[in-house]
């Protein structure tokens, strides 16, 4: 499948870019919305973090057919502020996480990723990575299984999940997707299989475990927020519940002011939100027809109103 940038004008549209301003995409994926920033920074400069090989290769074509005004860094973007501090770079003007995985990565044959296609359990974003999910699924405790399915996943049915997990890796360990897909939906009463597919959350919870997702998105939003210039744009399209709730969980503190704080008749402004909502978008009707992967995306537009 070919992939689909989500949310692809809004998000451009909320980064306001400036024709010489400095701009960051760290979700750089198969380079849909990197294309459209590099096509508006003439002047300026466009650094961009994947951990996915492949997706750097094809991006990278896509990318020097426009400009050469770029660098790619094969980094997780928990990383981000290390890399430009390379570069001398000590402010940008706009930073962009689109927290979902690509079409490509999805339907791939052997990474694992999609409970719809028999692979290896592999869910590893960065292909050099150690722990992938036939790790997790064969070597994690019951009790580890189920707070990750839980936690991870907000799935119903993570304790009998985890406990037919257990079970079945005594006799024979779980080594391609169907095989879990099958323990998982044995280990559910059949009403809950009829609506979505009964392995959704479960594999999300494990993608979300391989790769530390929900740790690094707490240093590297940190970052964002830290090298962003005042009146800079940070957007951040999120695809679940879990997502979003860490990602505003991060931010929290630069947007929020303390309740104490609000009774004052003024408040200092070393207490004053640093960022603030700008808007919240959801895809359009025509979006949602064109690609229905984009049903869950939230993309949510700040601006960087003073420094910390």
């Amino acid at each position: 499948m070919k992939h689909y940038s989500v949310l692809k004008d809004e998000s451009i549209k909320g980064l306001n870019i400036k024709d010489d301003g400095i701009y960051v995409d760290a979700t750089l994926g198969y380079g849909g919305h990197s294309v459209e920033i590099l096509k508006r920074v003439k002047k300026g400069f466009l650094f961009a973090f994947d951990q996915d090989i492949d997706a750097i290769k094809e991006s990278g074509l896509r990318l020097s057919e426009i400009g050469s005004n770029y660098k790619v860094f094969n980094n997780n973007f928990s990383e981000l502020e290390q890399c430009l501090v390379q570069e001398q770079i000590s402010k940008i003007d706009g930073i962009m996480f689109d927290l979902g995985l690509s079409s490509p990565e999805l339907d791939s044959e052997t990474r694992g990723f999609s409970y719809h296609i028999d692979a290896p359990l592999d869910m590893r974003m960065d292909q050099s990575g150690e722990i992938t999910a036939y790790d997790v699924v064969n070597n994690y405790s019951f009790e580890d299984l189920w707070r990750i399915f839980t936690v991870y996943g907000d799935e119903k049915y993570a304790k009998q999940i985890a406990r037919n997990i257990e079970k079945s890796r005594e006799v024979k360990k779980i080594a391609s997707t169907f095989e879990l897909v099958e323990i998982i939906k044995g280990s559910m009463p059949y009403k809950a299989t009829k609506d979505k597919h009964p392995a959704k959350k479960v594999f999300q919870a494990i993608r979300i475990e391989v790769n530390k997702e929900f740790d690094v998105i707490e240093k590297a939003l940190d970052s964002a927020v830290k090298v962003l210039e005042v009146s800079g744009r940070l957007v951040v399209i999120t695809f679940h519940s879990g997502e979003e709730k860490k990602v505003m969980e991060v931010l929290k503190k630069y947007i929020d002011v303390s309740p104490e704080l609000r009774k004052l008749p003024s408040i200092p402004e070393k207490y004053l939100p640093v960022l603030k909502l700008v808007e919240k978008v959801k895809p359009s009707k025509n979006e949602l027809l064109e690609n229905s992967r984009s049903h869950s995306a939230v993309l949510r537009v700040f601006e960087k109103v003073r420094e910390r």
